[in-house]
């Protein structure tokens, strides 16, 4: 059975989204959410044993059909894509849990679209050729559409429209960019790219660069890069906070997506391609961290705030997916799953206050208080210092870790005083954002109804996502020791080449 642990991940969400859609769970609401929930534990405990194996026994490379690559189709769980893998998975059992108070009747289909998602984003991680890449990143799309629609309105139909619209153009290039890469290099498989690249020669080489430029547009729009982030803060702010919650794991495909392609197949070793994404990497990185920061000042609401706080961390990434060295990706995703974790808390947090302060919402403005000032408020106190970077939370240490690391780089003059303003400016509306929510009431109003006080299911969701930040910290060394192990391991091509084309199970 540990030979077939790598396509569980997929498997499970994909089994778990048809039982959810078939009677009795289809028309059972009790039912459905039980299902839901148990195999949302299932894929978590899955992920979890995988990252462990893969950690202890090395990469597992899974032959669908025992075709072995560069034929067939093959996945490739090394250490850095089980991490993403897991993370996933836990954040949709998170989401499973919150959403199952509630938020999950206010419109269809919601949790076999989960899990549809989870397959799409974990298939994504987890797949060894840039097609299959292609065919999990419509799962996901589709699937999430679908959920932005959840408990719909005029104005998530604006939003949603633009998501699809930019999507489906950018799944249009994406075929034309593969389409390119095929014909010149004969193989869409990573690891087999990564070896023929380097021997191009002539216009070959143009067209492959005309290939992995438009593919660098494709990332760009799904990781939400400036030019091309616009669709996002309106995206995320008009979801239900639940499923932004979700959302804020799929532009770290994007990132994952920039890392494997930037990194393996136009590394160090692509020959004439070599880092040929690195300077438009580091420019709009730099570009979006700014955008994201002016987008966070401007906010006025919880939910548009945090949609630029994803903003922020997107440019962060790309920033030090740009430097290509191992210290810069163990970085990275350190402060990726920190990133995560922490904006997604904000989301479930924004859902809370916005319930309990009535018509005002989460609206940076002075309202009714919140039922629960301690909790919400104390809950506020510990996400805003994550984010921000203060300690002794897993915000400092990655910002630490980011500037130590860029200040080996050249580019620390442009990348420090833009990163350290940007985090005042983080500082500065939240500090407002704080103050405009617990502290500045308009009226008292009507006493607070019980009902209005958060579920204990939707207060374990977001007080569990927000304990990660010190777990971060208190097993930094552990964790970091992962993240340089994961980190080596991406940018060791030789190997990983030799393990996905001659370790096929």
């Amino acid at each position: 059975m540990i030979q077939h642990l790598a396509s569980l991940p997929i498997l499970i969400p994909m089994l778990a989204g048809i039982l959810l859609l078939l009677p009795p769970c289809g028309k059972s609401i009790p039912i459905r959410r039980v299902v839901s929930t148990v195999m949302s534990i299932i894929t978590a405990c899955i992920s979890a044993v995988l990252l462990v194996h893969v950690y202890s026994s090395g990469p597992m490379v899974y032959a669908i059909g025992d075709w072995q690559a560069p034929y067939g189709i093959v996945l490739v769980a090394d250490l850095l894509s089980v991490l993403l893998v897991a993370l996933t998975s836990f954040l949709a059992l998170v989401v499973v849990l919150y959403s199952s108070v509630g938020d999950d009747e206010k419109g269809s289909f919601f949790h076999p679209l989960v899990h549809f998602l989870v397959l799409g984003v974990n298939g994504a991680f987890l797949t060894g050729d840039l097609f299959n890449l292609f065919v999990f990143f419509e799962v996901l799309l589709i699937a999430s559409y679908s959920l932005l629609m959840h408990a719909g309105d005029k104005h998530k139909t604006r939003a949603a429209l633009q998501y699809v619209i930019l999507n489906l153009i950018g799944s249009s290039v994406f075929l034309i960019a593969l389409g390119i890469l095929y014909g010149v290099l004969g193989t869409l498989n990573i690891a087999d790219m990564a070896l023929k690249v380097s021997q191009l020669q002539g216009d070959d080489v143009y067209l492959a660069k005309i290939g992995g430029l438009l593919l660098l547009v494709v990332f760009a729009l799904k990781g939400a890069l400036l030019p091309l982030h616009l669709w996002l803060p309106n995206t995320y702010a008009s979801a239900m906070p639940v499923v932004a919650a979700l959302f804020a794991i799929m532009t770290k495909v994007g990132v994952y997506a920039m890392l494997r392609v930037y990194t393996v197949i136009f590394g160090e070793q692509a020959g004439l391609l070599n880092h040929m994404a690195q300077p438009w990497l580091w420019g709009l990185a730099i570009a979006t961290i700014v955008i994201g920061a002016i987008g966070v000042l401007a906010a006025q609401d919880l939910r548009k705030l945090t949609a630029n706080l994803v903003v922020v961390s997107v440019g962060t990434l790309v920033a030090l997916v740009a430097i290509q060295h191992v210290s810069a990706t163990a970085a990275l995703l350190y402060y990726l799953v920190h990133s995560t974790i922490i904006c997604a808390a904000l989301f479930l947090l924004a859902d809370l206050i916005a319930h309990q302060r009535g018509k005002v919402a989460d609206r940076l403005a002075p309202g009714r208080g919140v039922a629960q000032p301690i909790l919400l408020g104390s809950c506020f106190i510990v996400a805003a210092l994550a984010v921000v970077g203060m300690p002794p939370l897993s915000g400092f240490v990655g910002k630490i870790w980011i500037l130590k690391i860029t200040l080996d780089s050249e580019r620390a003059l442009i990348f420090w005083p833009v990163y350290l303003i940007a985090s005042f400016a983080l500082l500065v509306a939240l500090s407002r954002a704080g103050t405009s929510l617990f502290w500045e009431r308009k009226h008292q109003g009507r006493d607070h109804l019980e009902e209005e006080h958060a579920k204990p299911m939707q207060v374990i969701a977001v007080i569990g996502l927000l304990a990660c930040s010190p777990l971060m910290v208190i097993f930094a060394g552990p964790i970091s020791e992962y993240m340089i192990a994961a980190a080596t391991q991406l940018h060791d091509i030789s190997a990983g080449i030799n393990t996905v084309l001659k370790g096929g199970l």
